[in-house]
């Protein structure tokens, strides 16, 4: 509804937080890490476009359905891109891209931040914040006065942070795929 151009970049929080193997939470982070090699190596053999449907299956079967362990391939199949970028999950050289991709918006927002993290690119400078985090997804009208009223605070250069203690978690189950 705002003509935007959108693309996709990786952010680990496994390494963001540098989750090691003694952790409870190293299988989950572990296993969105790999998920994010795939994106990598989808990126890398020129399938830019397909990413944003990357993001949203993985996040289906992972927050809509709680699932870690899916079938990779079949989503990528079902993307029409090659299953065997599967291969990517145990493919460590990838981990150098994610890396990279974080410096970057970490350069951007800071490095005390979480994720989502959105820049805007006006051509002439980027700006980027954390956030927003909302829990749950708004009507279509708010939608855009909440991608407005973003598009304000970031063009401010001086502004940095909007915050307020979150009283419920996210309910995932408003959002319509």
């Amino acid at each position: 509804m705002r003509d935007l151009e959108v693309r996709w970049h990786p952010f680990s929080l496994m390494f963001r937080n540098e989750i090691g193997p003694e952790s409870e939470m190293y299988e989950y982070v572990s296993r969105t890490r790999n998920l994010l090699r795939v994106v990598e190596a989808a990126r890398a053999s020129g399938n830019e476009a397909a990413i944003g449907g990357l993001y949203t299956e993985f996040g289906k079967q992972i927050h809509h359905e709680g699932a870690i362990e899916f079938d990779v391939a079949s989503i990528l199949s079902g993307l029409g891109l090659d299953p065997e970028l599967v291969s990517a999950l145990d493919d460590e050289s990838l981990d150098a891209a994610i890396r990279a991709s974080m410096e970057i918006a970490t350069g951007l927002a800071g490095a005390d931040v979480g994720i989502p993290i959105i820049a805007v690119d006006d051509n002439e400078e980027k700006n980027a914040f954390f956030g927003p985090v909302i829990t749950r997804m708004p009507d279509p009208a708010e939608a855009l006065r909440l991608w407005d009223a973003y598009l304000t605070l970031v063009e401010i250069p001086h502004f940095f942070e909007i915050k307020r203690t979150r009283e419920e978690r996210p309910d995932l189950s408003t959002i319509k795929f």
